[in-house]
Protein backbone atom coordinates (compact mmCIF):
# COMPACT_ATOMS: atom_id res chain seq x y z
CA UNK A 1 0.00 0.00 0.00
CA UNK A 2 0.89 3.43 -0.67
CA UNK A 3 2.53 5.34 2.05
CA UNK A 4 0.56 8.61 2.91
CA UNK A 5 2.71 11.62 4.29
CA UNK A 6 1.49 14.93 5.98
CA UNK A 7 3.11 17.39 7.82
CA UNK A 8 0.87 17.07 10.58
CA UNK A 9 -1.11 13.76 12.18
CA UNK A 10 -3.91 14.09 14.86
CA UNK A 11 -4.06 10.37 15.99
CA UNK A 12 -7.33 10.20 17.71
CA UNK A 13 -10.80 11.74 16.04
CA UNK A 14 -12.25 12.41 19.40
CA UNK A 15 -13.47 16.55 21.12
CA UNK A 16 -9.63 17.30 20.95
CA UNK A 17 -8.87 16.27 17.66
CA UNK A 18 -11.72 18.47 16.00
CA UNK A 19 -11.12 21.31 18.50
CA UNK A 20 -7.38 21.22 17.41
CA UNK A 21 -8.65 20.64 13.35
CA UNK A 22 -10.30 24.39 14.14
CA UNK A 23 -7.31 25.80 16.29
CA UNK A 24 -5.29 24.48 12.66
CA UNK A 25 -7.83 26.39 10.20
CA UNK A 26 -7.82 29.68 11.91
CA UNK A 27 -3.81 29.56 12.54
CA UNK A 28 -3.19 29.18 8.36
CA UNK A 29 -2.91 25.37 8.17
CA UNK A 30 -2.34 24.66 4.42
CA UNK A 31 -4.39 22.49 2.18
CA UNK A 32 -3.04 18.89 2.40
CA UNK A 33 -0.77 19.26 5.31
CA UNK A 34 -3.15 18.43 8.22
CA UNK A 35 -4.70 14.38 8.94
CA UNK A 36 -7.04 13.46 11.01
CA UNK A 37 -7.13 9.38 11.86
CA UNK A 38 -9.85 8.33 13.91
CA UNK A 39 -11.50 4.44 14.25
CA UNK A 40 -14.50 5.85 14.69
CA UNK A 41 -17.15 6.25 11.75
CA UNK A 42 -18.20 9.79 11.69
CA UNK A 43 -16.39 13.13 12.05
CA UNK A 44 -15.67 14.81 15.57
CA UNK A 45 -18.87 15.20 17.69
CA UNK A 46 -19.70 16.52 21.19
CA UNK A 47 -19.26 13.56 23.23
CA UNK A 48 -20.95 14.78 26.22
CA UNK A 49 -24.19 14.89 24.56
CA UNK A 50 -24.05 10.67 24.41
CA UNK A 51 -24.76 10.56 27.86
CA UNK A 52 -27.70 13.11 27.47
CA UNK A 53 -29.98 13.84 24.83
CA UNK A 54 -28.87 11.54 22.46
CA UNK A 55 -31.01 8.95 24.78
CA UNK A 56 -33.98 11.40 25.27
CA UNK A 57 -37.34 9.52 24.28
CA UNK A 58 -38.34 12.56 22.42
CA UNK A 59 -36.52 15.39 20.88
CA UNK A 60 -33.53 13.50 21.12
CA UNK A 61 -29.82 15.05 19.76
CA UNK A 62 -28.45 13.00 16.15
CA UNK A 63 -25.67 14.35 13.86
CA UNK A 64 -24.90 16.14 12.78
CA UNK A 65 -26.36 18.45 14.97
CA UNK A 66 -24.04 18.19 17.86
CA UNK A 67 -20.84 18.25 15.96
CA UNK A 68 -17.98 19.67 17.06
CA UNK A 69 -17.25 22.81 17.86
CA UNK A 70 -21.17 23.30 19.29
CA UNK A 71 -20.66 22.31 22.76
CA UNK A 72 -18.65 25.48 23.57
CA UNK A 73 -20.81 27.91 21.27
CA UNK A 74 -18.88 27.75 17.88
CA UNK A 75 -19.05 26.85 14.30
CA UNK A 76 -20.38 23.05 13.71
CA UNK A 77 -17.54 21.54 11.79
CA UNK A 78 -19.65 19.37 9.28
CA UNK A 79 -17.57 16.67 7.34
CA UNK A 80 -17.56 19.44 4.11
CA UNK A 81 -15.54 21.67 6.37
CA UNK A 82 -12.62 19.54 6.62
CA UNK A 83 -12.98 18.80 3.03
CA UNK A 84 -12.89 22.81 1.98
CA UNK A 85 -10.06 23.42 4.52
CA UNK A 86 -7.83 20.63 2.55
CA UNK A 87 -8.01 18.87 5.93
CA UNK A 88 -8.18 14.92 5.29
CA UNK A 89 -10.06 13.18 7.63
CA UNK A 90 -9.70 9.50 7.70
CA UNK A 91 -12.11 7.52 9.61
CA UNK A 92 -12.82 4.11 10.41
CA UNK A 93 -9.05 3.59 10.58
CA UNK A 94 -7.45 2.07 13.49
CA UNK A 95 -3.61 2.85 14.27
CA UNK A 96 -2.18 -0.54 16.05
CA UNK A 97 1.64 0.84 15.75
CA UNK A 98 3.23 3.67 16.36
CA UNK A 99 7.06 4.18 15.88
CA UNK A 100 8.01 7.87 16.82
CA UNK A 101 11.46 7.24 15.95
CA UNK A 102 10.49 6.79 12.11
CA UNK A 103 8.03 9.01 12.30
CA UNK A 104 5.23 6.34 11.08
CA UNK A 105 2.01 5.23 11.95
CA UNK A 106 0.62 1.69 10.62
CA UNK A 107 -3.10 0.80 10.49
CA UNK A 108 -5.22 -2.75 11.51
CA UNK A 109 -5.53 -2.57 7.35
CA UNK A 110 -1.39 -2.33 6.73
CA UNK A 111 -1.66 1.16 6.29
CA UNK A 112 1.34 3.71 6.75
CA UNK A 113 1.23 7.19 7.36
CA UNK A 114 4.08 9.70 7.98
CA UNK A 115 4.17 12.71 9.40
CA UNK A 116 6.59 15.67 10.67
CA UNK A 117 4.63 16.30 14.00
CA UNK A 118 1.97 14.36 15.75
CA UNK A 119 -0.67 15.03 18.12
CA UNK A 120 -1.54 12.45 20.08
CA UNK A 121 -5.45 12.33 21.28
CA UNK A 122 -6.45 9.09 21.50
CA UNK A 123 -8.56 9.70 24.89
CA UNK A 124 -9.09 7.26 27.00
CA UNK A 125 -11.23 3.64 26.73
CA UNK A 126 -13.74 2.68 29.28
CA UNK A 127 -12.63 -0.42 32.45
CA UNK A 128 -14.56 -3.28 31.36
CA UNK A 129 -16.31 -6.33 34.06
CA UNK A 130 -14.50 -8.36 31.82
CA UNK A 131 -11.12 -6.98 32.53
CA UNK A 132 -11.54 -7.97 35.95
CA UNK A 133 -13.31 -11.41 35.25
CA UNK A 134 -16.68 -10.98 36.43
CA UNK A 135 -19.10 -14.12 35.74
CA UNK A 136 -21.38 -13.39 33.62
CA UNK A 137 -19.96 -10.01 32.18
CA UNK A 138 -20.06 -10.91 28.53
CA UNK A 139 -23.51 -11.69 28.27
CA UNK A 140 -26.30 -9.57 26.19
CA UNK A 141 -27.51 -6.40 26.87
CA UNK A 142 -24.74 -5.35 29.36
CA UNK A 143 -23.97 -2.01 27.99
CA UNK A 144 -20.87 0.75 28.26
CA UNK A 145 -21.11 4.31 27.09
CA UNK A 146 -17.73 5.93 25.29
CA UNK A 147 -19.08 6.27 21.47
CA UNK A 148 -21.74 6.68 19.33
CA UNK A 149 -22.06 3.02 18.87
CA UNK A 150 -22.27 2.69 22.22
CA UNK A 151 -25.19 5.29 22.49
CA UNK A 152 -26.83 3.68 19.51
CA UNK A 153 -27.04 -0.14 20.90
CA UNK A 154 -28.75 1.45 23.68
CA UNK A 155 -31.21 3.54 22.20
CA UNK A 156 -32.14 0.19 20.20
CA UNK A 157 -32.43 -1.70 23.62
CA UNK A 158 -34.19 0.84 25.37
CA UNK A 159 -36.77 1.17 22.84
CA UNK A 160 -37.09 -2.96 22.55
CA UNK A 161 -37.02 -3.21 26.49
CA UNK A 162 -40.01 -0.82 26.92
CA UNK A 163 -40.69 -0.51 30.71
CA UNK A 164 -37.97 -2.94 31.53
CA UNK A 165 -35.67 -3.15 34.17
CA UNK A 166 -32.26 -1.70 34.61
CA UNK A 167 -29.09 -1.85 37.06
CA UNK A 168 -26.85 1.05 36.68
CA UNK A 169 -23.16 0.11 37.71
CA UNK A 170 -21.50 3.00 38.88
CA UNK A 171 -22.26 6.39 40.78
CA UNK A 172 -19.94 8.61 39.20
CA UNK A 173 -21.03 10.92 35.82
CA UNK A 174 -22.22 8.33 33.80
CA UNK A 175 -23.87 6.40 36.37
CA UNK A 176 -26.08 9.61 37.49
CA UNK A 177 -26.63 10.63 34.13
CA UNK A 178 -27.43 6.95 32.52
CA UNK A 179 -29.57 6.41 35.62
CA UNK A 180 -31.72 9.79 34.87
CA UNK A 181 -31.85 9.37 31.27
CA UNK A 182 -33.33 5.39 31.36
CA UNK A 183 -35.97 7.17 34.07
CA UNK A 184 -36.87 9.42 31.58
CA UNK A 185 -37.39 6.65 29.20
CA UNK A 186 -39.62 5.13 31.34
CA UNK A 187 -37.47 1.92 32.81
CA UNK A 188 -37.26 0.80 36.10
CA UNK A 189 -33.80 1.75 37.51
CA UNK A 190 -31.94 0.53 40.11
CA UNK A 191 -28.11 2.22 40.87
CA UNK A 192 -25.23 0.21 42.44
CA UNK A 193 -22.18 1.05 43.35
CA UNK A 194 -19.36 0.50 46.44
CA UNK A 195 -18.84 3.76 47.96
CA UNK A 196 -20.62 5.48 50.66
CA UNK A 197 -21.91 7.74 48.30
CA UNK A 198 -22.20 9.21 45.10
CA UNK A 199 -19.02 10.90 42.49
CA UNK A 200 -17.12 10.71 45.58
CA UNK A 201 -14.38 12.10 43.80
CA UNK A 202 -16.06 15.76 43.80
CA UNK A 203 -18.97 15.43 46.07
CA UNK A 204 -19.02 15.80 49.52
CA UNK A 205 -21.48 14.15 51.68
CA UNK A 206 -23.44 16.88 51.97
CA UNK A 207 -23.62 17.72 48.04
CA UNK A 208 -24.26 14.25 47.64
CA UNK A 209 -27.06 13.46 49.69
CA UNK A 210 -29.20 16.01 47.98
CA UNK A 211 -28.67 14.13 44.46
CA UNK A 212 -29.36 10.74 46.00
CA UNK A 213 -32.66 12.11 47.78
CA UNK A 214 -33.94 13.52 44.54
CA UNK A 215 -33.07 10.34 42.56
CA UNK A 216 -35.16 8.46 44.87
CA UNK A 217 -37.55 10.80 44.94
CA UNK A 218 -37.79 9.85 41.03
CA UNK A 219 -38.56 6.17 41.83
CA UNK A 220 -34.52 5.28 41.68
CA UNK A 221 -33.16 2.59 44.30
CA UNK A 222 -29.97 3.49 44.96
CA UNK A 223 -28.08 0.43 46.17
CA UNK A 224 -24.74 1.71 48.16
CA UNK A 225 -21.74 0.09 49.78
CA UNK A 226 -21.35 -3.07 46.86
CA UNK A 227 -20.46 -4.11 44.12
CA UNK A 228 -21.39 -6.57 40.90
CA UNK A 229 -19.53 -9.70 41.25
CA UNK A 230 -21.71 -11.70 38.59
CA UNK A 231 -24.59 -11.99 35.99
CA UNK A 232 -26.89 -14.65 35.27
CA UNK A 233 -28.64 -14.76 31.35
CA UNK A 234 -31.49 -16.54 29.83
CA UNK A 235 -31.40 -19.27 27.08
CA UNK A 236 -30.18 -16.25 24.33
CA UNK A 237 -27.82 -15.01 26.46
CA UNK A 238 -29.23 -12.25 27.73
CA UNK A 239 -28.87 -10.89 30.71
CA UNK A 240 -31.74 -11.19 33.41
CA UNK A 241 -30.06 -11.21 36.55
CA UNK A 242 -27.10 -8.73 38.60
CA UNK A 243 -25.43 -11.10 41.82
CA UNK A 244 -24.27 -8.53 43.99
CA UNK A 245 -21.55 -9.07 46.88
CA UNK A 246 -24.28 -8.51 49.85
CA UNK A 247 -25.74 -11.50 48.33
CA UNK A 248 -28.70 -9.75 46.87
CA UNK A 249 -29.77 -10.31 43.10
CA UNK A 250 -31.44 -7.56 41.38
CA UNK A 251 -33.40 -8.32 38.13
CA UNK A 252 -32.49 -6.36 34.73
CA UNK A 253 -32.70 -6.43 31.10
CA UNK A 254 -30.92 -3.93 30.55
CA UNK A 255 -27.92 -3.43 32.69
CA UNK A 256 -24.87 -0.16 31.75
CA UNK A 257 -21.73 0.17 33.77
CA UNK A 258 -19.80 3.20 34.49
CA UNK A 259 -16.84 2.12 36.43
CA UNK A 260 -14.26 4.81 34.87
CA UNK A 261 -11.77 4.72 32.23
CA UNK A 262 -8.45 4.83 31.41
CA UNK A 263 -6.17 6.36 28.62
CA UNK A 264 -5.32 4.81 25.58
CA UNK A 265 -1.39 5.21 25.74
CA UNK A 266 0.04 1.82 25.07
CA UNK A 267 1.04 2.70 21.29
CA UNK A 268 3.45 4.88 22.69
CA UNK A 269 4.93 3.40 25.73
CA UNK A 270 8.49 3.27 26.41
CA UNK A 271 8.69 5.98 23.34
CA UNK A 272 7.96 8.70 25.11
CA UNK A 273 7.78 9.89 29.13
CA UNK A 274 4.71 9.12 31.06
CA UNK A 275 3.88 10.81 34.29
CA UNK A 276 0.42 9.54 36.80
CA UNK A 277 -0.89 7.61 34.15
CA UNK A 278 -0.62 9.85 31.36
CA UNK A 279 2.08 10.92 28.98
CA UNK A 280 4.14 13.63 30.09
CA UNK A 281 3.95 17.11 28.60
CA UNK A 282 5.02 20.85 29.20
CA UNK A 283 2.52 23.97 29.24
CA UNK A 284 2.45 23.35 25.56
CA UNK A 285 1.84 20.41 25.46
CA UNK A 286 5.29 19.21 24.17
CA UNK A 287 6.10 15.74 25.39
CA UNK A 288 9.57 14.27 25.85
CA UNK A 289 9.88 14.37 21.88
CA UNK A 290 9.92 17.79 20.37
CA UNK A 291 7.70 16.42 17.19
CA UNK A 292 4.90 15.19 19.12
CA UNK A 293 2.22 16.59 21.67
CA UNK A 294 -0.39 14.91 23.43
CA UNK A 295 -3.64 16.79 24.43
CA UNK A 296 -6.61 15.93 26.84
CA UNK A 297 -7.25 12.35 28.54
CA UNK A 298 -3.72 11.17 27.52
CA UNK A 299 -1.85 14.30 28.29
CA UNK A 300 -0.45 14.80 32.01
CA UNK A 301 0.36 18.67 32.49
CA UNK A 302 1.29 21.54 34.82
CA UNK A 303 -1.30 22.91 36.41
CA UNK A 304 -0.05 26.16 37.13
CA UNK A 305 -2.69 27.67 39.13
CA UNK A 306 -2.12 24.81 41.98
CA UNK A 307 1.59 24.28 41.03
CA UNK A 308 0.80 20.35 40.14
CA UNK A 309 1.39 17.88 37.78
CA UNK A 310 -2.09 16.63 37.02
CA UNK A 311 -3.96 14.93 34.10
CA UNK A 312 -7.80 15.51 33.49
CA UNK A 313 -10.53 13.73 31.90
CA UNK A 314 -12.76 16.41 31.03
CA UNK A 315 -14.05 17.62 27.79
CA UNK A 316 -13.47 21.06 28.78
CA UNK A 317 -9.43 20.15 28.94
CA UNK A 318 -9.85 18.31 25.75
CA UNK A 319 -11.09 21.20 24.05
CA UNK A 320 -8.76 23.79 25.96
CA UNK A 321 -5.44 21.30 25.23
CA UNK A 322 -5.65 20.62 22.03
CA UNK A 323 -5.98 24.60 21.25
CA UNK A 324 -3.08 25.40 22.86
CA UNK A 325 -1.23 22.37 21.59
CA UNK A 326 -1.82 24.15 17.84
CA UNK A 327 -1.06 27.60 18.91
CA UNK A 328 2.58 26.26 20.38
CA UNK A 329 3.06 24.49 17.34
CA UNK A 330 2.55 27.43 15.18
CA UNK A 331 3.95 29.49 17.62
CA UNK A 332 7.34 27.96 17.41
CA UNK A 333 7.55 27.59 14.15
CA UNK A 334 7.29 31.00 13.49
CA UNK A 335 9.25 32.01 16.47
CA UNK A 336 6.64 33.84 18.22
CA UNK A 337 6.03 32.90 22.24
CA UNK A 338 2.98 32.32 23.46
CA UNK A 339 2.15 31.33 27.14
CA UNK A 340 2.01 28.55 28.92
CA UNK A 341 -1.32 26.52 29.85
CA UNK A 342 -3.04 28.20 32.94
CA UNK A 343 -6.36 25.78 33.13
CA UNK A 344 -8.83 26.41 36.17
CA UNK A 345 -10.47 23.16 36.62
CA UNK A 346 -13.92 22.74 35.71
CA UNK A 347 -16.90 20.28 35.75
CA UNK A 348 -20.19 20.27 34.85
CA UNK A 349 -23.86 17.64 34.53
CA UNK A 350 -27.28 17.78 33.82
CA UNK A 351 -30.12 15.40 34.90
CA UNK A 352 -33.07 15.44 34.98
CA UNK A 353 -34.29 19.40 35.69
CA UNK A 354 -30.79 19.73 37.51
CA UNK A 355 -27.40 21.45 36.29
CA UNK A 356 -24.46 21.87 38.59
CA UNK A 357 -21.09 23.45 37.75
CA UNK A 358 -17.88 22.88 39.78
CA UNK A 359 -14.57 24.84 39.51
CA UNK A 360 -11.47 24.84 41.38
CA UNK A 361 -9.95 22.14 43.12
CA UNK A 362 -11.89 20.38 45.88
CA UNK A 363 -9.49 20.17 48.80
CA UNK A 364 -9.56 21.23 52.46
CA UNK A 365 -12.33 21.71 54.77
CA UNK A 366 -15.43 22.27 52.80
CA UNK A 367 -18.89 24.11 53.52
CA UNK A 368 -22.66 23.85 52.44
CA UNK A 369 -25.09 26.73 51.96
CA UNK A 370 -27.98 27.23 50.20
CA UNK A 371 -31.14 25.44 49.82
CA UNK A 372 -30.25 21.51 49.31
CA UNK A 373 -33.88 19.73 50.28
CA UNK A 374 -34.31 17.14 47.29
CA UNK A 375 -37.75 18.26 47.78
CA UNK A 376 -37.36 21.81 47.24
CA UNK A 377 -39.20 22.75 43.70
CA UNK A 378 -36.15 24.84 43.28
CA UNK A 379 -33.03 23.57 44.27
CA UNK A 380 -29.95 26.04 44.80
CA UNK A 381 -27.43 25.44 46.72
CA UNK A 382 -23.63 25.15 46.80
CA UNK A 383 -20.16 24.50 48.33
CA UNK A 384 -16.88 26.21 48.95
CA UNK A 385 -13.48 24.36 50.01
CA UNK A 386 -11.22 26.58 52.16
CA UNK A 387 -7.40 24.85 52.13
CA UNK A 388 -4.95 27.30 53.59
CA UNK A 389 -7.39 30.52 54.61
CA UNK A 390 -8.35 30.38 50.86
CA UNK A 391 -11.02 29.73 49.14
CA UNK A 392 -10.03 27.02 46.63
CA UNK A 393 -13.23 25.79 45.07
CA UNK A 394 -16.29 26.46 44.33
CA UNK A 395 -19.75 23.73 43.44
CA UNK A 396 -22.78 25.51 42.74
CA UNK A 397 -26.26 23.67 41.56
CA UNK A 398 -29.24 25.32 39.92
CA UNK A 399 -27.04 28.31 39.21
CA UNK A 400 -27.59 31.08 36.35
CA UNK A 401 -24.89 31.67 34.14
CA UNK A 402 -23.78 35.07 36.31
CA UNK A 403 -23.66 33.00 39.85
CA UNK A 404 -21.48 30.08 37.78
CA UNK A 405 -19.31 32.94 36.09
CA UNK A 406 -18.86 34.10 39.77
CA UNK A 407 -17.93 30.92 41.42
CA UNK A 408 -15.04 30.12 38.40
CA UNK A 409 -13.95 33.85 39.40
CA UNK A 410 -13.74 33.37 42.87
CA UNK A 411 -11.52 29.80 42.06
CA UNK A 412 -9.51 31.85 40.15
CA UNK A 413 -9.11 34.80 42.51
CA UNK A 414 -8.71 32.29 45.67
CA UNK A 415 -10.34 35.40 48.23
CA UNK A 416 -9.25 35.11 51.77
CA UNK A 417 -11.95 33.39 54.44
CA UNK A 418 -11.89 33.85 57.94
CA UNK A 419 -14.40 31.55 59.12
CA UNK A 420 -16.42 28.40 58.02
CA UNK A 421 -19.38 29.48 59.47
CA UNK A 422 -19.63 32.80 57.84
CA UNK A 423 -18.76 31.68 55.05
CA UNK A 424 -22.00 29.39 54.57
CA UNK A 425 -24.36 32.21 56.24
CA UNK A 426 -23.01 34.91 53.08
CA UNK A 427 -23.52 31.77 50.91
CA UNK A 428 -23.46 32.74 47.21
CA UNK A 429 -23.23 36.07 47.65
CA UNK A 430 -19.74 35.73 48.60
CA UNK A 431 -18.59 34.91 45.31
CA UNK A 432 -20.85 37.70 43.69
CA UNK A 433 -19.12 40.01 45.61
CA UNK A 434 -15.61 39.04 44.65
Amino acid sequence: MAEKSFKYVIIGGGVSAGYAAREFAKQGVNPGELAIISKEAVAPYERPALSKAYLFPEGAARLPGFHVCVGSGGERLLPEWYSEKGISLILSTEIVKANLASKTLTSAAGETFTYQILIIATGSTVLRLTDFGVQGADAKNIFYLRDIDDADKLVEVIRAKKNGKAVIVGGGYIGLELSAVMKINNVDVEMVYPEPWCMPRLFTSGIAAFYEGYYANKGINIIKGTVATGFNSDANGEVKEVKLKDGRVLEADIVVVGVGGRPLTSLFKGQVEEEKGGIKTDGFFQTSLLDVYAVGDVATFPMKLYNEIRRVEHVDHARKSAEQAVKAIFASEHGKPIGEYDYLPYFYSRAFDLSWQFYGDNVGESVLFGDNSPTSPKPKFGSYWVKDGKVVGAFLEGGTPEENSAIAKLARVQPPADSLDQLAKDGLTFACNI
